[in-house]
């Protein structure tokens, strides 16, 4: 059985939300809720926050979580997840966001359940249906688009496929469009590869690391999963992210 490890890479410094780890949700920091979210996975052995921040790492512990320290100019998640990775020994290393506290482990357990069946695929990633409009024109909530064998063609923050035609029809596709959750589920020698390659092109134009990996031929497969709120990025996440919180606390 592969042995799989979730490193949560958690930033300090975001320029649109500084600290965000460490705001809360209730009585519970974000970075409290994504951890203990990951260490309910049915297949992780074990789960490691990678930080640069020691106000991050003094939390992490605080809550009797694992910690490792990473150097505070790492370009990426991944990079952040491959330094932390290092030494530690795991087959699987998924890279779980940090910002995500809504994403249950019966969301990204789909992609590891797939990561695990088939050891031939490099890297597995999560979609789920765009439901709005307003969705589609967020840049800020990325687009992926898929085969029929189900691995991505390509991601995007711009509102792809594009509907040319009709911006009538536009609304009426929306059930053909797919948002990206930001979960990779790497094969450990992958990763390594990864954090190797020179930042690639289209990744440097739309800022999404994963162009990177299609730009250098690895194929990513995309599981299909239900559609959990969208993680935090901006002072009006955070607050629709609160509101969300107290509302499922007040039906449990």
């Amino acid at each position: 059985m592969d042995k799989v490890v979730i490193i949560i890479p958690a930033r300090y410094g975001s320029k649109r939300l500084p600290g965000k780890p460490l705001l809360k949700l209730g009585t519970k920091t974000i970075i409290q809720h994504v951890y203990e979210n990951a260490s309910a996975s049915k297949f992780a052995d074990r789960v490691i926050v990678a930080t640069d921040d020691r106000r991050i790492e003094q939390e992490v512990r605080r809550f009797g979580g694992e910690c490792r320290m990473t150097p505070a100019g790492i370009r990426s998640g991944s990079d952040r997840i491959a330094y932390a990775a290092r030494d530690v020994h795991g087959d699987i290393i998924m890279n779980l966001q940090g910002d995500e506290p809504f994403l249950k482990p019966a969301v990204f357990d789909r992609g590891l359940k797939r990561a695990i069946a088939d050891r031939d695929i490099p890297v597995v990633t999560l979609a789920a249906k765009i439901r709005t409009p307003g969705e589609l024109d967020n840049p800020n909530i990325v687009k992926v688009v898929f085969d029929a064998d189900g691995y991505a063609l390509y991601f995007s923050r711009f509102p792809v496929p594009f509907v040319r035609d009709d911006a009538g029809e536009l609304v009426k596709s929306i059930n053909g469009h797919y948002r990206h959750i930001g979960i990779y589920i790497f094969r450990r020698g992958t990763l390594l590869e990864f954090v190797r390659m020179k930042q690639s092109r289209l990744e440097r134009m739309e800022k999404l690391e994963q162009l990177r990996l299609l730009e250098n031929g690895y194929r990513i497969a995309v599981a299909v999963t239900g559609n959990p709120p969208a993680g935090i990025d901006t002072p009006e996440d955070l607050a629709r992210a609160r509101a969300l919180f107290s509302k499922e606390r007040k039906v449990s």
